[in-house]
């Protein structure tokens, strides 16, 4: 009797581990946005199919089928594994933890169903007379399961697909009733490899002294991102709807352009970023254009000319302006007399027709300047009076983890661009912090990811920039680690200026030690849970 309990009891166990691994599966899932070649990509360059705990769960499954003379054998080694692989991931932590959404739990619950349908397929082919032979077979075929998680995973989002598929489009059609009812509303679409986001919210601001203004939040720039603000958030009041539009592939911004129909866009940047899913510049540039694409004939577009890739690719199918900080020539809106200061920057913005406008801000960085540039081109546009410009840029807060700046009790700078990840941003963050004068400059990066075949080198080159505008370099994780060494290296960063950590706590632990008042620390991309 007391062994048929142990043999339950392992069972058991086995299910709990399973489980949890299924739910951190379902969690890298869901953070490649439950793409099923997304995800195998994931799959690919992290190794995870191959990492050490699947190592040793597949050997604990095959010493136990080798022994299965011995039951008992095997059965220790799967209870030892199980609950040693249970404490393991209940003491793991994540940046990005898993988000229990409807979809995640329909996921979750097939995945379930899957592994209990073959989990009971292999107790019934046991045919024991007692519970040990079930309860063995069992817990084998969860250790195999456990083995193949990110299979069954795969399998319940394919299963889902019709079912999903059909849930979102349901949901919508209620989106575009609710757009038709708005008419007259005016919709501005916002895209570029990199500052859309900041520029969003640049916007909003300015726009909230003249308008009833509602954006998408967050990081709500998917098609499913926009239905939901349009369904959750869009007022019948709102006089203006600015809509973020992200991409990971030809086609996305179409869809949401289709949708949501603009008159007004604009386009931040065409850059190196998402290269592993793009495939090629001529790709990220050809998507980013969907939104230019789409305008009306009496529409307005405010394209960057800072980027070749923006500046190159003409625009007739609307009215369009280009802007720019540093490539000026046959930019209609121009930024110059830009002076940073610790309170902030000045500069003037010229526009068409003679406009001249003396602005302040808090912001600091060539970047931030640009999306500032961009937002007032667009609320000209839109009628808002200069003095209600003028009024709110001046009163702009930095966005959280995009070239935010701080300084701590202790007289030291945070410069805080942990949600980077691109080459031209990241070269603009190391320019701001070259500029820190008053100490050692020290940066934390992880370096850059979704770059493709172009990822080592542009992670090289990123090493070479540290070592010419920082002090001190904290490389963190092995992702990028050996290309990022080898550039800051070759650019002249002594050794013992380089420091190697496996982790963002092992960085920060050290940091007390390394800091003194004066100095500059620069958090430089930090990394999801998807790449380590």
């Amino acid at each position: 009797m007391l062994i048929t309990i142990i043999f339950c009891t392992i069972a058991v166990c086995s299910a709990l581990s399973l489980a949890a691994e299924l739910r951190r599966d379902l969690m890298m899932m869901q953070q490649n946005s439950y793409r099923i070649e997304r995800y195998r990509r994931w799959l690919r360059s992290s190794a995870d199919t191959t990492s050490w705990p699947r190592l040793a769960g597949m050997a604990v499954a095959l010493a136990s089928l080798a022994a299965f003379a011995s039951d008992r054998v095997g059965m220790t080694l799967i209870g030892a594994f199980a609950i040693g692989n249970i404490w393991y991931l209940s003491t793991r932590r994540y940046k990005k933890p898993l988000v229990m959404t409807p979809r995640a739990r329909r996921i979750y619950s097939v995945s379930a169903i899957i592994s209990i349908a073959i989990t009971a397929v292999a107790a019934v082919a046991a045919d024991g007379h007692s519970w040990l032979l079930p309860a063995f077979a069992a817990s084998v075929a969860l250790q195999i399961l456990y083995c193949a998680s990110h299979i069954v995973i795969m399998a319940a989002v394919w299963l889902l697909q019709p079912l999903e598929n059909r849930i979102n489009r349901g949901y919508r059609d209620d989106a575009a009733r609710i757009l038709a009812s708005c008419r007259s509303l005016k919709v501005v679409g916002i895209t570029g490899s990199y500052g859309k986001t900041s520029t969003k919210h640049y916007l909003k601001r300015i726009l909230d002294e003249h308008f009833a203004t509602c954006m998408t939040p967050g990081s709500y720039n998917t098609t499913m991102g926009v239905v939901r603000t349009i369904r959750e958030y869009l007022k019948p009041y709102d006089e203006v709807f600015i809509v973020e539009m992200g991409a990971k592939q030809p086609g996305d911004i179409k869809e949401i352009c289709d949708l949501v129909h603009p008159e007004y866009g604009i386009l931040t940047a065409v850059g190196e970023q998402h290269l592993e899913s793009f495939g090629s510049i001529e790709n990220v540039q050809r998507t980013k254009f969907e939104l230019i694409d789409s305008l009306p004939a009496g529409g307005y577009a405010a394209v960057n000319n800072d980027f070749p890739y923006a500046a190159d690719r003409e625009v007739t199918n609307t009215h369009c302006d280009r802007y720019a900080v540093s490539n000026t020539a046959g930019a209609q809106w121009t930024a110059t007399d830009i002076a940073y200061s610790p309170q902030g920057t000045t500069f003037t913005v010229n526009g068409p027709d003679g406009l001249s406008m003396q602005l302040q801000t808090r912001l600091v960085g060539e970047c931030n300047i640009s999306n500032l540039l961009a937002a007032i081109a667009m609320a000209v546009r839109l009628g808002v009076p200069q003095e209600k410009i003028r009024f709110a840029v001046a009163d702009i807060r930095q966005v959280e983890h995009r070239l935010s700046l701080r300084r701590t009790p202790g007289g030291i700078t945070i410069i805080d661009d942990a949600f980077n990840s691109n080459p031209t941003g990241s070269g603009m963050a190391m320019d701001v912090l070259s500029g820190m004068t008053g100490g050692n400059r020290i940066v934390v990066t992880p370096g850059m990811i979704e770059l493709g075949e172009r990822q080592e080198k542009l992670n090289y080159e990123f090493g070479r920039k540290i070592a010419a505008c920082a002090d001190i370099a904290i490389i963190v994780g092995r992702y990028n680690r050996e290309a990022i060494r080898s550039g800051a290296s070759d650019g002249g960063m002594t050794d013992d200026r380089i420091i190697i950590t496996d982790t963002f706590a092992q960085a920060q632990s050290m940091l007390p030690g390394i800091m003194k008042s004066g100095d500059t620390v620069l958090y430089e991309n930090d990394l999801p849970d998807t790449f380590k």
